[in-house]
């Protein structure tokens, strides 16, 4: 396994810079229709609702039909997919992989995207929600009846709302087109399924899903006017945590070398033990050997008494070691009273 990057330092992961290649929706024509149709049916199906329309007589025909009852079979499975809508486990998953998405991309954006969608859609649902407190099919208690201002809170419906938000910020993240197709047609699949299937437990009216649907995608269709104040926030986010790292992480000391320490001498190395005195700077005096020192002081000697008759005999002297203070070994001529001794024998 490798540990480089388990080990590497975090910092270079989170920089202010997006990569390149990196598009970031914007709010197209197609867009602002979509915007401005999906508004307006909302305010339709709310004013229907205040109105006890015909759809809320559609809203008591579905819920007396109880489709629960009437198709048993898939209510175990049911149960299970409409978890798909609700806000805990629907938020923890789809961070987990936008969280891989910023560390891959090096960016706050994915999770910054979530967190605003996410805020918008708690204001917003949740103001209609408590504004017009309706009770749900399972409390209602006149037929016929709107059940509003009863103290509910089922009106928009928050399972579709936020399975559309949840799923369709994927699709609203992602950088190829084909991805954005693919991940579209799966979120809204997805939101529809959640939609219906709270319809069949019994637990939202008709217009509580055809009105969670809206107030989801208009969520999602708003989401390219808070892109700058997004950029901003990973802008500030991204110093704040530059400072908090430099105040957290030692500053490193650097280690002046042995040699500029005073007191220290610094270590020989083989040019001091070289045998010919070697060029110095004028700031570094050089350290003579014995040997240096004593060739040095017999050459003043010989300029002193004129180079007369010493000549032949330095050149012959060898240097003495320095540990030996004994003067060379010099080779006599023999003694004239030798010489004298063997005459008179002859």
């Amino acid at each position: 396994m490798r540990t480089d990057r388990i080990l590497a330092d975090p910092a270079p992961r989170l920089e202010p810079t997006r990569p390149g290649g990196h598009e970031v929706p914007g709010m197209s024509r197609t867009r602002q229709v979509l915007f401005g149709t999906t508004t307006v049916a909302y305010a339709a199906i709310v004013a229907a609702v205040l109105g006890t329309s015909r759809l809320v007589r559609l809203d008591w025909q579905v819920m007396l039909f109880r489709p629960y009852k009437q198709w048993p079979q898939f209510h175990a499975f049911l149960d299970y997919f409409v978890v798909l809508g609700q806000r805990g486990p629907t938020a923890v998953m789809v961070a987990a992989w936008l969280g891989w998405r910023t560390w891959k991309q090096r960016s706050l954006r994915p999770l910054l995207v979530l967190g605003t969608a996410l805020l918008l859609l708690n204001i917003t649902v949740g103001a209609v929600k408590y504004g017009l407190g309706r009770l749900g099919p399972h409390y209602a208690t006149t037929i016929g009846s709107a059940e509003l201002f009863g103290g509910g809170d089922i009106f928009p419906s928050g399972h579709t709302a936020n399975a559309v938000v949840t799923w369709g910020i994927l699709a609203y993240l992602a950088t190829t087109p084909r991805a954005r197709r693919v991940l579209s047609v799966v979120s809204a699949m997805l939101s529809l399924g959640v939609g219906m299937t709270t319809i069949y437990l019994g637990t939202h009216w008709v217009s509580d899903v055809l009105s969670g649907w809206c107030a989801g995608l208009l969520v999602l269709l708003a989401l390219p006017w808070f892109e700058p104040l997004i950029s901003r926030a990973e802008q500030w986010l991204l110093v704040k945590w530059t400072q908090l790292r430099s105040r957290w992480l030692p500053t490193p000391v650097t280690v002046s070398p042995i040699a500029a320490r005073s007191g220290v001498i610094p270590p020989r190395d083989a040019a001091d033990d070289a045998p010919l005195l070697q060029p110095v700077g004028a700031g570094a005096p050089a350290r003579p050997t014995a040997a240096t020192a004593t060739a040095t002081a017999t050459a003043s000697r010989a300029a002193h008494h004129g180079m007369r008759g010493h000549i032949a005999r330095l050149d012959r002297a060898t240097v003495p070691a320095p540990g030996n203070r004994r003067p060379p070994h010099v080779e006599r001529a023999a003694h004239p009273a030798t010489h004298r001794g063997r005459g008179n024998q002859g």
